[in-house]
């Protein structure tokens, strides 16, 4: 715990990634992909981590208010097939990715 705090009171530090309080290695491969785009011209943008079977809140868009599950959400595609249970019956839509809030 003291190696812990030591890390955290270090200049530039602002958490220690980790699940829960155990630190997690991240690969020399993202470290990499992260300072490529922190050094590029590139407009980026932060974006929702999304994947299949997680569960989401629709906020914008004629959808809004609509909770679901995401189904297919491929990288690099700015829409997301979200399954909206209704009376036992399941439907499908194709929305943007900005249209969703909170994810749970």
């Amino acid at each position: 715990m003291p190696d812990r705090l030591r890390v955290l009171g270090a200049a530039g530090v602002a958490q220690i990634v980790g699940i829960g309080n155990i630190p997690v290695p991240i690969s020399e491969t993202e470290i990499r992909s992260v300072q490529t785009l922190a050094t590029s011209e590139v407009a980026c943008t932060p974006w929702p981590y999304l994947q299949a079977g997680q569960r989401v809140s629709i906020e914008c868009g004629p959808l809004a208010g609509v909770e679901g599950v995401i189904v297919r959400a491929e990288n690099g595609k700015p829409r997301v097939v979200v399954s909206v249970t209704m009376l036992l019956r399941s439907v499908a839509a194709e929305i943007e990715r900005d249209w969703i809030g909170r994810i749970q």
